[in-house]
């Protein structure tokens, strides 16, 4: 029995390790990928198992790379500049690279960015920038994670290159909340269906983004996802490259598809795992986003009535119904655990179940912390979730939590008043029993957010228009960007393909599908271009 009374039959998430995920608005999830937290958990030494010699379906060959494009008027200076490329640890090199706080006014303040450079252990064929979503997701941290999230061919011929975006952890970091202030945002209830908690929804939610400009300034106004778009190309330029090979996953494929629709003569190969729509309105994300979480809860839960004794009942509805009984229980009494006095409260409860969805091999860790929390024990649900919040033992390990509101209402700051929340519930009921009222109340996120977009943050529709090939992936039980979102993507953009994994959990590159995994790989190494619409 360890001291904390968390005792699964596998490791839990290290709990000194960082996560990461998405959740757009106060106070749900809404969009991330969980790569970074899975690689120290061990969950990617499962799932990522190939059957087959990684090396042997791969040339690693490279067409001739063009001219540099010229510099933006204005921008030479940072587009001329050298990285300073210096030994820090494991045979990585890191490096900064000053970038304006304000392209409307480069000669004014600046800001710097923190990139790793993970060198290729063999013949070189270019650099592969990496991005693992969020908003808040550190790029360093995943193109550190190595053979741990990296197939060997790509850490053979690529340098991998991962950069915290602005705003983010070892880049010139957002500070809004100190530790109490976002135990309290992450613990308020999910569901705030009286008035008293809708005035304490709203009032957190204006109350955060004050904090935010008061600890950073006008840094909290320069974190849109147009401006870092414009930050990977100036990487792009200071890695000496004449067009950006990306990798992003979650929310990095908004920045992929973004970058592709602003400098598509810039792309060179592109994949895009786990993809978000461009199209998508506040209404249309938070309705998808219930219905694959509403999904990959079911296929859970069915799978754990399969295996007999399950705790949530014998059907997949008494299962479902358990769980939602359960969250809302938790809203009017709090559960004990054995982390340093702290209870269990209900958004902690909701990011506790959702946590294991996004990897089915982080399903049994769940079952054990429902059957705790249904005997009274919230010590398995609140470790999850301080997992997936990035909350160590005395502080959160880094600000992501910090850094999603702040991006997500510069991207978009369409919000509806709380108070019309309940208009919704009807169609938000019929896409997820189980969260469908949770997610509605997202569409207030950004309604009483106080910091407001400028004239180009706000993100747009996207078509890439003579970019060359990008590689979309979607999965389709893939609980936080469902499918649908990869297969509307893939033809938003001009010259969009299409890469269907049939399966579970959140993205699909080096999940143990061979098929995808094969497909991704031999398009980035040999540039051959999968056909549209292949299915694995």
């Amino acid at each position: 029995m360890s001291d904390t009374g968390w005792t699964p039959a596998t490791p839990p998430p290290a709990p000194e390790e960082p996560t990461r995920r998405r959740r757009p608005w106060l106070p749900i999830v809404v969009v991330g990928v969980l790569v970074v937290a899975l690689v120290a958990a061990g969950a990617y030494a499962v799932v990522a198992l190939r059957s087959d010699d990684p090396t042997s379906s791969t040339t690693a060959t490279r067409e001739p790379r063009g001219a540099m494009p010229s510099a933006p008027a204005g921008l030479s200076t940072y587009y001329d500049q050298a990285a300073d490329w210096k030994a820090c640890g494991s045979g990585n090199q890191c490096a900064t690279v000053t970038v304006p706080l304000d392209y409307a006014a480069p000669d004014a303040k600046t800001i710097r960015l923190a990139l790793v450079k993970v060198p290729a252990s063999g013949k070189k064929i270019g650099s592969l920038v990496v991005n693992p979503g969020g908003p808040g997701g550190s790029g360093l941290d995943y193109a550190s994670a190595g053979s741990a999230a990296w197939p060997e061919p790509l850490l053979q011929h690529y340098d991998l290159i991962g950069f915290d975006p602005r705003g983010v952890g070892k880049s010139t970091p957002l500070r809004c909340m100190d530790t109490a202030e976002t135990d309290r945002y992450v613990g308020t209830d999910p569901d705030p269906d009286t008035p008293a908690e809708q005035q304490t929804f709203t009032a957190l939610t204006k109350g955060f983004g004050d904090d935010c400009l008061e600890e950073s300034g006008d840094l909290a106004r320069h974190v849109s996802t147009s401006e870092v778009v414009k930050d990977l190309d100036v990487i792009r330029a200071v890695l000496d490259e004449p067009n950006l090979d990306y990798f992003g996953a979650s929310y990095g494929t908004t920045i992929g598809a973004q970058y592709a629709n602003e400098f598509p003569t810039h792309v060179g190969r592109m994949v895009l795992d786990g993809a978000i729509s461009q199209d998508l309105t506040n209404e249309d994300l938070n309705l998808g986003q219930a219905g694959g979480f509403e999904t990959a809860l079911r296929a859970y839960v069915k799978d754990c009535v399969a295996g007999g004794d399950c705790v949530l009942g014998d059907s997949v509805e008494a299962g479902t119904t358990r769980v939602r009984d359960l969250i809302h229980s938790v809203e009017d009494k709090p559960l004990p655990t054995a982390l340093n006095g702290r209870k269990l409260e209900a958004g902690n409860a909701l990011y506790g179940v959702f946590f294991p969805l996004y990897v089915q091999q982080y399903w049994p860790l769940l079952t054990q912390a429902l059957t705790q929390a249904l005997n009274g024990d919230g010590t398995g649900l609140l470790t999850l979730s301080d997992q997936y919040t990035g909350r160590g033992q005395n502080s959160y390990k880094d600000n992501s939590t910090q850094v999603l509101p702040a991006v997500n209402c510069l991207d978009d700051d369409s919000g509806v008043p709380v108070s019309k929340v309940p208009d919704y519930f009807g169609e938000f009921r019929k896409a997820s029993p189980t969260f469908g009222e949770v997610f509605a109340y997202s569409l207030a996120g950004c309604d009483a957010w106080p910091i407001k977009p400028v004239q180009g943050q706000q993100l747009g529709p996207v078509t890439a228009k003579g970019a060359p090939p990008i590689v979309v992936v979607g999965t389709t039980r893939d609980p936080a960007t469902p499918y649908r979102w990869a297969v509307s993507l893939s033809k938003e953009l001009e010259s969009g393909v299409l890469v269907s994994r049939d399966g579970d959990g959140h993205t699909g590159f080096n999940r143990g599908n061979s098929c995808v995994d094969d497909t991704v790989e031999g398009y980035l190494l040999d540039g051959k271009v999968p056909e549209d619409g292949v299915r694995c």
